[in-house]
This record gives structure tokens, C-alpha cells and sequence, in this order.
């Protein structure tokens, strides 16, 4: 017998999370300068970090020989002086995908089911396969979620709903009132996730206050991320609203001091940058249309997104994310979401998003 033998089927058949191509491997590989290439294939703030969370980051690294707070007491003021929530609704974790997990955890037992969309994110049906529950995929329509089609798998079994908005990878989004008319219909019993990590990037004749929700409506658990259009993807910090009762139960499950010390300061310095989020949000629609209008131009199809990314359909992609690698510009193939001919770029800079425009131009000759 092999140790492989030992872990639960369930854990044998996870095929672990297959993250963007980093720099580092891509110029090892192709023998090119780090600095020469352009990644495009994490949703990454092409900004880079906020001059406040910097500042806050070199103001904290002479105590990193103690422990964190393991409550976050000073990121959960922060987060509820902006929000107005609670510190007791607010969950903390390793990234939003730490969250996600620990919904998962707290919430379903092997036997369990939970649903999300076709074209969702990867982490929802690995978090779901590791408790040993089952996952029902329920076929998206036009690349989004089917508010319909998801109530309507809901069964005595089911104990937990994702919703990502916008969605990764696709970019799609659901309005406010068909998302709070799916909430109301959804038995008590089972909980929404509602997965917005790309909340800030949404145009603002769109955007929508989904906290006002989290008193109507317990069963609601939102999770955020400071990955994204904050910039510290590479400290992985995400959060959770919830109820008292939600946030409690997964606080229980929760590891000690699941976000470190530098995290936890360069987030509650990052919320507190407005200018660098709107220029980072300005800079993102500039880009977006640069992009958007780029592939038009080459005559390939993509999805209108409501992110900081575009997936567009190239009928030979795998071919194409080759050969854009060899141009020194890595992008994210997506053939693991069920979208085997479509590939998703990040929005960068505005020298980058004209690097990659050129280089696909090549790659698709």
C-alpha cells in the first residue's frame, strides 16, 4: 500500500489549483530577461502596491519576530469604519480563496452539495471537494450565472451556493435585482456565498451596495480581497462579511494568525488610499477599452467584463499561449474552466495592453 492510499478518494481526485505562469519560470524556460517580459495573466494591479500600504509595510517589519494579531483588531476597525459593518460579522483570511475554504469548512459536511456556475472559479469546486461534499455545476448562460437554472438545482442536500460577481474567468456580472430576488428565494437553510473580489473594479453606473443586504438576509456571507485593485496580491490578505453567527462558526475553523503581520498592516493602510484605488479603477477602464478595442480590431470575439480582465476566443489557444510566451508576455489559458478555445488577459499598462496587442497580432498570423 502506498501513502497515496491512505488519503480519502475525495483528496485523491482533487486536481490541485493551476496558477498564472510566473516571470520567473517563463524566463528560465525561454532564456529571457525578467524584465523583458510583460505578465498578463494574473488579474494583478499593474500599479503595483499603494504608497500607503508600502509605508505601513516598512513601518511593521522590525516586529516580525512576534506573532500577528490574531484577531486583526486594527484591519477589522479599518474595515468596519468603511463599511459600517460589525468586527464580529468581519472574517479575515490568507487571500479571499482562505475565506472561500473556510465557508466551505464551517459549513458542509461529506454527503453535503453545493452549487455553483459553469465557468466559475476553480477554487469553488476544489474547496467543496475537500470536505468530501458534492459539487452540482450547473451550465451557464452567455458565460455567466443562471439565477434561474442554480435555484432550481437546490435540494434538501444542498447547504451551499457560490456566486462570484463579476465572475473569474469570464468577466460577466449579475444585477442587483435579480441577485437580491435569487437571495430572496433561497431557503434559509442554505448559505450564498458571494464571491467580490473584483467589486471595486465594476463601472459605477453598475456598481450596487451588497452589504445592505447582510441584515435582511443571514444566510449571505460576501467575501472581498486586497489582491486585487488594492495591489497586495503577494501578501494574500481577504475578508468576509457575514452575520455574528456566520462569522463565529468560521472563525472557529479558522488556523491561528492566518494572516501575517505585514498583511494585516498594509491592508488597513491600502483601505484607507483612495487615490491610488480610483487611479488604479480609472487607469483599468482606460485600459479595458484599449484592449477591448485592440481585439475588435483583430477580429476575435471576447466577453464584455466587468473585472480587470477579458477573455476572448481564439479557436487554436493553446497554440496562441505558446506563442505569445515566446514573445515574453504571459496570459491565462482557461481550457481548465471548460473554455478550451479562450484565453484571458489581464489589464496592464497602457505600454503593456499595447505589447500584448502586438504580440497576439503575431501569434495569430
Amino acid at each position: 500500500m502506498s501513502i497515496f492510499d491512505l488519503a480519502p478518494a475525495y483528496i485523491r481526485a482533487i486536481a490541485p489549483y493551476q496558477p498564472g505562469k510566473p516571470i520567473s519560470e517563463l524566463a528560465r524556460e525561454m532564456g529571457l530577461d525578467a524584465s523583458s517580459i510583460v505578465k498578463l495573466a494574473s488579474n494583478e494591479n499593474p500599479l503595483g502596491i499603494s504608497p500607503l500600504a508600502r509605508r505601513a509595510v516598512e513601518a511593521v517589519l522590525g516586529e516580525l519576530a512576534r506573532y500577528p494579531d490574531g484577531n486583526g483588531f486594527e484591519l477589522k476597525q479599518a474595515l468596519r469604519e468603511r463599511y459600517g459593518v460589525a468586527s464580529d460579522s468581519i472574517v479575515l483570511g490568507n487571500g479571499s480563496n482562505d475565506v472561500l475554504d473556510l465557508a466551505a469548512r464551517a459549513f458542509l459536511t461529506p454527503g453535503d452539495e453545493a452549487i455553483y456556475s459553469q465557468h466559475a472559479f476553480a477554487v469553488y469546486p476544489l474547496a467543496v471537494q475537500a470536505i468530501g461534499a458534492r459539487g452540482i455545476e450547473v451550465p451557464a448562460r452567455d458565460y455567466g450565472h443562471d439565477l434561474d437554472a442554480m435555484r432550481s438545482a437546490i435540494t434538501a442536500k444542498t447547504r451551499l451556493v457560490f456566486i462570484a460577481n463579476p465572475n473569474n474567468p469570464t468577466g460577466t456580472m449579475v444585477n442587483a435585482s435579480a441577485l437580491e430576488s435569487f437571495l430572496a428565494s433561497v431557503p434559509p437553510s442554505v448559505l450564498v456565498v458571494l464571491d467580490e473580489a473584483y467589486n471595486e473594479y465594476l463601472p459605477r453606473d453598475v456598481a450596487f451596495d451588497s452589504l445592505a443586504w447582510l441584515e435582511r438576509y443571514p444566510n449571505l456571507v460576501i467575501t472581498r480581497t486586497f489582491s486585487k485593485v488594492y495591489g497586495l496580491a503577494g501578501l494574500r490578505v481577504g475578508y468576509a462579511f457575514a452575520s455574528r453567527e456566520g462569522a463565529d462558526l468560521m472563525n472557529r475553523v479558522r488556523a491561528p494568525f492566518n494572516v501575517n503581520s505585514v498583511a494585516l498592516a498594509a491592508a488597513a493602510a491600502a483601505l484607507k488610499d483612495t487615490d491610488f484605488v480610483r487611479k488604479s479603477y480609472e487607469l483599468n477602464r482606460a485600459g479595458m477599452k484599449q484592449v477591448t478595442t485592440g481585439l475588435a480590431a483583430l477580429g476575435l470575439e471576447y466577453i464584455p467584463s466587468y473585472g480587470n480582465f477579458v477573455s476572448f476566443r481564439v479557436l487554436n489557444a493553446a497554440d496562441v499561449f505558446q506563442r505569445l510566451l515566446k514573445f515574453g508576455v504571459i496570459v491565462r489559458p482557461i481550457a481548465s474552466y471548460g473554455m478550451h478555445y479562450h484565453l484571458r488577459v489581464s489589464i496592464g499598462l497602457e505600454s503593456e495592453n499595447t505589447r500584448f496587442l502586438e504580440s497576439l497580432q503575431q501569434a495569430i498570423a
